[in-house]
């Protein structure tokens, strides 16, 4: 009978890779597994109870608020707090960063950035949703976490992760050392390892893109869509197009199977849509461990400049080879397309 590893067991072996780290990392990552299940019991018993629907508030993205979003994020932020490991926490549904303040994280060396539920306007069709973070270690030696504890670059991420709450609930994270994925077991309340050292194939065959916004799009994100339309035996297209509205759960499809999604620039968003710190960086590193690749369709998003708290990013993630081939049409046929003159360039067609 093969043996079951949980994450905590799992988490306890690979605290070897953190020397500096004394088990605060891994009680960090033991807190957001714990936070997870609690959010996975709230979402599968979602058309029983009363957290279907509307908030009745806004974010401070101007986007509406779900029950749920508003049950993610206490559920997150209480389990951070009381963790004691987490100095800082930055959250999609909250305007500023919360500091924590407390006797227990007074030394915290970490600053966690999280979106509590991605894809929440899913919940009420009942569609796959997930959650995203990245932990960083905080550059301040002592004293109240400041601004540039929480502005880092995706490539000083000390580790990031998903969860994915759909037929079966997992958490997918890496430290840096590969990725691994961990399946929850209802049967004993426990993540238990399902897919060790996740590797994205090299070359897919669907691809992930809002396509209501094509006529918005720069002409290479429009020229890499009907590339993946046209007939080609030799490189298995046409590509078959899948987008669920949750990055999530798009990601976590092509990451098994093998694909690309895309969240351009467009005329209305001239600085992408998406969360730099807590939805593209966490999932660039995930991605980028994997052995797939990540860029805004010029840079690596890992390596961009963090300036604001919820600043916005183009994204394109995914195998390898698709991504490379949409940087090249990105570069062939939208080469002066910047955020600050796209929307005077864009042609529409």
């Amino acid at each position: 009978m093969q043996s079951i590893k949980t994450l905590g067991q799992f988490i306890i072996e690979k605290q070897a890779d953190f020397p500096y780290a004394k088990g605060e990392l891994s009680r960090l990552l033991r807190d957001i597994g714990i936070a997870s299940k609690i959010v996975n019991r709230e979402v599968n018993k979602a058309g029983l109870a009363d957290i279907l629907g509307d908030a009745g508030s806004i974010n401070i993205q101007g986007e509406g608020q779900k029950k749920l979003d508003v049950y993610a994020n206490e559920q997150f932020i209480t389990a951070l707090k009381s963790g004691g490991e987490c100095c800082v926490v930055v959250s999609e549904e909250n305007d500023e960063y919360i500091y924590i303040d407390s006797e227990i994280s007074k030394n915290a060396k970490y600053v966690v950035a999280i979106d509590p539920l991605d894809g929440s306007s899913n919940i009420d069709v009942n569609v796959g949703v997930g959650t995203v973070f990245s932990i960083f270690r905080r550059k301040s030696k002592s004293g109240a976490a400041t601004m540039e504890d929480v502005l880092q670059r995706g490539v000083e991420q000390v580790a990031a992760g998903y969860v994915i709450y759909g037929s079966s609930t997992m958490l997918v994270y890496t430290t840096g050392k590969g990725v691994n994925g961990f399946t929850l077991d209802p049967s004993i309340g426990e993540f238990c390892l399902s897919h060790p050292d996740m590797k994205i194939p090299k070359d897919g065959v669907i691809y992930s893109i809002n396509e209501g916004y094509y006529a918005h799009f720069p002409d290479g994100i429009k020229k890499y869509i009907k590339f993946c339309q046209v007939e080609d035996e030799k490189t298995s297209r046409p590509y078959t197009s899948r987008y669920t509205g949750s990055m999530v759960a798009d990601l976590h499809r092509n990451m098994i199977k093998g694909g690309i999604f895309l969240y351009p620039i467009t005329a209305k968003s001239p600085k992408g849509k998406l969360r730099l710190i807590y939805e593209c960086n966490p999932m660039a590193f995930i991605i980028e461990q994997a052995g797939g690749k990540a860029s805004d369709g010029y840079n690596r998003i890992l390596e961009l400049e963090v300036t604001e708290l919820h600043q916005r990013s183009a994204i394109i993630i995914g195998s390898e080879n698709m991504v490379l081939k949409a940087e090249e049409m990105m570069a062939c046929f939208s080469p002066q397309v910047t955020k600050k003159n796209f929307e005077g360039l864009v042609s529409i067609q």
